[in-house]
């Protein structure tokens, strides 16, 4: 299926099923998907490999000053955004200036838009590096990705850089003691001729049991919603999400769903 790339730093705003009036901050390149992930139902296609060729990413004196000048002309025209979201062409967090962008970012908001919260959507998977760690704390919105608490689902679905685990990630994620957002697609599918589908009993029993530790704030619970990158995907019911969202709240964790 046809997928898409954001072709500039700054994007929207647009409406946003999950954070009402969003401006996009891309961070990642702007002609290809640059992520630690090669997610199978990913919106912007496939995660690019060309090792040999130099990435090249905006500079953070470039994103600020991209951002200024959109803000600035909200402000103008008395267009506030409800949030400023980092998402883009991959993962954000894999920006070396991150940090320092988030630092801008914070400042830049409470000039403008001080009732604007911040928003950074991350596949969980530089939680690592303290600096983005930390950055994550600053944030109003720190949105990480769990769509499985099972390796295999991980694995066939997410298709992580090599050296990343799931176990790891989890482990990571548990370190903001309650102050993270967890997302969580659903969807069923078959990729390389291996079936796998993260709403299964099992698949939810194990989920649940990990979101009890981890003890998120809430859980965003949705499913494909655009063209994806393999065309075997099944999107799954507002019926059956609703029924997904219910069995976590029945086990004390908030669930809300978005389709």
């Amino acid at each position: 299926m046809a997928t898409f790339l954001f072709d500039d730093i700054i994007f929207g705003p647009v409406k946003s099923r999950r954070f009402g009036v969003s401006l996009g901050v891309n961070l990642l390149p702007e002609s290809y998907k640059f992520c630690t992930f090669n997610c199978v139902y990913c919106e912007c296609g496939w995660t690019y490999k060309n090792k040999a060729e130099r990435v090249k990413l905006p500079s953070r004196s470039d994103v600020e000053q991209s951002l200024e000048i959109k803000l600035r002309q909200m402000t103008e025209e008395g267009n506030p955004p409800d949030n400023i979201t980092f998402a883009g062409n991959g993962e954000p967090t894999v920006h070396p200036k991150f940090s320092g962008i988030i630092e801008d970012t914070i400042s830049l908001r409470n000039f403008y838009f001080p009732d604007a919260e911040i928003t950074v959507l991350s596949n969980a998977s530089m939680l690592h590096k303290p600096k983005v760690f930390d950055a994550l704390q600053k944030v109003d919105n720190n949105v990480l990705k769990l769509d499985t608490a099972i390796e295999e689902t991980f694995s066939l679905m997410n298709i992580p850089a090599k050296g990343l685990s799931l176990k790891k990630t989890i482990s990571e994620i548990k370190k903001f003691d309650g102050g993270q957002i967890i997302q969580t697609l659903f969807i069923k599918g078959e990729h390389d001729g291996i079936k796998f589908d993260n709403t299964s009993p099992d698949e939810l029993k194990a989920l649940i049991k990990v979101l009890k530790e981890i003890n998120p704030r809430y859980v965003m619970v949705y499913s494909i919603e655009r063209d994806t990158p393999l065309n075997s995907l099944e999107k799954i019911s507002k019926l059956e999400l609703g029924s997904i969202a219910k069995l976590m709240t029945d086990n004390g964790i908030e669930a809300r769903v978005f389709s």
